[in-house]
């Protein structure tokens, strides 16, 4: 079998194009209009089409195209493994989507057994990147926790991943694994 790798970046439109065509699918309008009292609600995530981060110029690019299309920011969220100078310019935009990061660990040596980024960007630099964002009001940064059994689920985990984000505004969203064929 040959590897894939990384071919290219998705560009702004491939990323916003296909919430476009979901949108004029399901003729959702997104601005008030005659008929229709208030505008539909949407939420949008941006996962699972490779790290935002690491293609953050078409990123950003495609979240300006969402909101000029009436998607306000606040319904966008952006998910992150935790790319720290991605991080750092996102602190600075303007107009941005709010933030969740894969976290899965409350340390950094179980972080590293399942995430190898944390070779590069430890829990201490992510934490230190995720100060310089200026939360508005009533956003939180989300922490995604993925619950593997005997790596990261016992009740001692869970003290120090308390005692982790404690001084934090952020919310932890726990995901059950989902086994699979040839997963355990």
């Amino acid at each position: 079998t040959a590897k894939l790798g990384l071919r290219r970046n998705l560009t702004p439109g491939e990323i916003a194009g296909p919430v476009a065509a979901v949108l004029n699918r399901h003729r959702l309008d997104l601005g008030r209009s005659r008929g229709h009292p208030s505008p539909a609600r949407i939420n949008l995530v941006f996962m699972g089409m490779g790290e935002p981060f690491l293609n953050y110029a078409n990123f950003m690019a495609a979240v300006r195209l969402l909101v000029y299309m009436r998607i306000p920011e606040s319904r966008m969220t952006v998910s992150t493994s935790g790319i720290l100078p991605g991080i750092l310019d996102f602190a600075k935009e303007e107009v941005r989507p709010k933030l969740a990061v894969s976290l899965n660990a409350p340390n950094d040596v179980i972080r590293e057994s399942i995430m190898p980024i944390t070779r590069k960007w430890n829990i201490a630099a992510l934490f230190e990147a995720l100060d310089t964002i200026p939360l508005r009001n009533r956003e939180w940064i989300t922490f995604e926790y993925v619950m593997l059994g005997g790596i990261n689920d016992s009740l001692a985990d869970a003290e120090e991943l308390i005692a982790l984000v404690r001084n934090m505004r952020c919310k932890i969203n726990l995901i059950v694994w989902n086994s699979g064929p040839n997963m355990p």
